[in-house]
């Protein structure tokens, strides 16, 4: 049922953010490596049957991520890993793109607890964290014995009822699920990010040495009436994530 519903929220992205997803995962699966040519727009039209704003749009995102360079004259060419860091390239501008981070990673959370919300994640937040909350924790990673790229701790309030203990612990984003499972809707998402250093047990989770610097990622789902029904708190290597957020500028 959670593969179902994250295939069919995917499918409700716009065609554009499909596509830069697809393209993503190609560059960073190394498919137009060693010299490879990227595709002009004419043979991406042709090869996924989209109009050329569809294409321009995509790579327009995928430019602002720093995957891709493109040059009048000169085409499209794929930056080369170094420029990149090798790291995860995590784009958001909506909410339906937390679903791509998903793609080209894995992560099987575990069970950790139930009751208040740790004073430690509470004195982030400027919302009341009343009541009682399930803790799961997992630690992602690309497909394989790669590096950690992530520890996260997600934390679900008491009013998902029933829905948390029918959370499939394999099928990696939870958030998708839950919409599913307890018929809760996303009004809105919250994120702060900071930059602090690894603690023993942050850097034992990440394999970096204590006092590494990792990127904070504290995200809160709030429903259309503005409780807060989930909160996460990932923590990402430094040199194995890049944040990248696409901004259109109004006339």
């Amino acid at each position: 049922m959670a593969t179902e519903a994250t295939e069919a929220k995917t499918q409700r992205l716009p065609r554009y953010l499909q596509l830069a997803g697809e393209l993503r995962e190609a560059i960073l699966k190394g498919e137009f490596a060693g010299g490879r040519q990227f595709p002009t727009e004419t043979v991406l039209c042709a090869r996924y049957d989209v109009s050329r704003y569809t294409i321009r749009e995509a790579l327009r995102r995928l430019e602002a991520e720093g995957l891709i360079q493109r040059r009048r004259g000169s085409g499209t060419t794929v930056q080369p890993a170094a420029a990149r860091g090798g790291a995860l390239h995590q784009p958001l501008s909506n909410v339906g793109e937390l679903l791509q981070y998903a793609r080209d990673s894995e992560v099987v959370y575990e069970r950790q607890g139930h009751g208040p919300l740790p004073a430690e994640v509470a004195v982030q937040l400027a919302e009341p964290t009343g009541g009682e909350w399930t803790v799961f924790r997992g630690v992602r990673r690309h497909a394989g014995d790669a590096p950690p790229i992530a520890a996260t701790a997600a934390y679900f309030h008491e009013m998902l009822g029933e829905a948390v203990d029918a959370l499939d612990l394999g099928a990696g984003t939870l958030f998708s699920q839950i919409e599913q499972l307890a018929g809760v809707q996303i009004g809105k998402v919250t994120q702060d990010i900071q930059a602090i250093a690894a603690d023993a047990a942050m850097a034992a989770a990440l394999e970096v040495e204590e006092g590494s610097p990792v990127l904070r990622i504290l995200r809160c789902y709030f429903d259309p009436k503005g409780r807060i029904f989930e909160i996460s708190v990932s923590h990402h290597p430094g040199d194995r994530f890049a944040y990248a957020m696409h901004i259109d500028v109004e006339a």
